[in-house]
């Protein structure tokens, strides 16, 4: 039993110290003092023993699209293991939140960024720099996941355009030229061709698109900001621009517009891996026909990679949003991503895993493609990219 705990019981006692028996006058101050002994005693054995609690930190992620369910997912069972940290999701395009941050346009604080391709990342670091700002980041980046820009067309348009199931830049090139199936040979009522991309501006699988068809035009593997300035590329990304309608402004976005509107409003599209796999299901349910898989050759990989942000973000608020990071990349939450159609980033048998999009036969997906697959471009050729495509007429 220690002080405080002897201090209290020994105030309970009625009688003095020399035994005595206290008057009406002293017992009633006797009972103040006993009163007031107590509730300081109370409070003391409170401050002592009360468990302190953890003060709760609110980390705000900012993800694209693609994402977003994956997140939301895992974010959940996070909140359950960590219920000191609340997690907010914020779904912006990549490229519209690497702008937002340097343009200061959102009207919450960022404290995590996790754009589709970790190239945007190095742009922003770059681009803040230039503004004389030094420290950026907390951490630097740290891995999360991987997937790759393919091709879909509803199947039966599919072999039409592309026979022997080979995606071919030149094959798209000529049916936005030509706008008309029948001249494509397909059936009349097919109506008009439909490509479908993102804004270039604003999302990163359009940029992407746009650096892949420019280097089959040009019959490289490499592109420089020279590369793309030139009349072949820009009459390539005007021709685009025109047989492209309000292009959207993120892949899921695109995805699910390509999945409602049907066959005859869009017919093929240029999306993420991930994002084809995980709603392919629905398009098969919505449509009675799923949509084919291609991998261009060559292909980008994109490795999506998190950050956390310095700027208006505490040590406490940065160590739970690292925390967070840790935890995507631990093997049960990689998992979770291959459920999303995501290739992850340890050793797994994407074949063996169930309830995944990778054991379910989905036409012409490859575990391992036969194609190159390419780094992103440099921050410098998409700004070029960029500046082209808001030029062309």
């Amino acid at each position: 039993m220690n002080k405080l705990t002897e201090k209290f019981f020994s105030v309970l006692k009625i009688t003095t110290s020399s035994g005595e028996i206290m008057t009406t006058s002293e017992k009633k101050d006797s009972s103040i003092n006993k009163v007031i002994s107590l509730l300081i005693i109370c409070a003391s054995l409170g401050i002592t023993y009360l468990p302190i609690f953890p003060i709760k930190t609110n980390v705000t992620i900012v993800s694209g699209s693609e994402l977003k369910e994956v997140l939301e997912e895992i974010s959940d069972k996070f909140e359950k293991d960590n219920p000191h940290i609340d997690l907010e999701i914020e779904i912006q395009g990549s490229q519209d939140m690497i702008s937002n941050v340097i343009d200061k346009k959102n009207d919450f604080i960022p404290t995590i960024l996790i754009p589709a391709n970790s190239e945007l990342i190095t742009e922003l670091e770059n681009r803040l720099k230039a503004q004389g700002e030094t420290n950026i980041f907390y951490n630097p980046p740290e891995v999360i996941t991987r997937t790759l820009l393919v091709a879909i067309a509803w199947e039966e348009r599919g072999k039409v355009l592309f026979p022997n199931n080979k995606f071919s830049w030149n094959q798209l090139e000529k049916a936005l030229k030509v706008r008309n199936w029948q001249q494509l040979g397909g059936d009349k009522n097919w109506g008009s061709f439909d490509f479908v991309t993102t804004d270039p501006t604003r999302s990163n699988s359009g940029q992407l698109t746009l650096s892949l068809w420019a280097k089959n035009d040009l019959n490289q593997n490499i592109l420089t900001v020279n590369d793309i300035n030139n009349n072949q590329i820009i009459d390539l990304f005007t021709l685009i621009k025109k047989s492209v309608y309000q292009p959207p402004r993120s892949t899921d976005i695109l995805l699910q517009e390509f999945i409602a509107r049907g066959a005859n409003d869009a017919d093929v599209a240029t999306v993420y891996e991930s994002i084809a796999l995980y709603r392919w299901s629905q398009a098969k349910e919505r449509r009675n026909q799923g949509y084919q898989i291609y991998y261009p050759n060559p292909t980008i990989e994109t490795t999506i990679s998190g950050v956390v942000l310095k700027q208006n973000v505490n040590n406490q608020e940065a160590k739970s949003a690292k925390k967070f990071i840790n935890y995507l990349r631990e093997k049960e939450q990689q998992i979770i991503f291959a459920k999303y159609g995501f290739r992850p980033i340890i050793d797994l048998n994407l074949a063996n895993l169930k309830e995944t999009p990778w054991s379910n036969n989905i036409s012409g997906v490859e575990i391992k493609p036969n194609t190159n697959i390419k780094p992103s471009p440099d921050s410098n050729v998409i700004n070029e990219i960029e500046k082209i495509w808001n030029q062309a007429n």
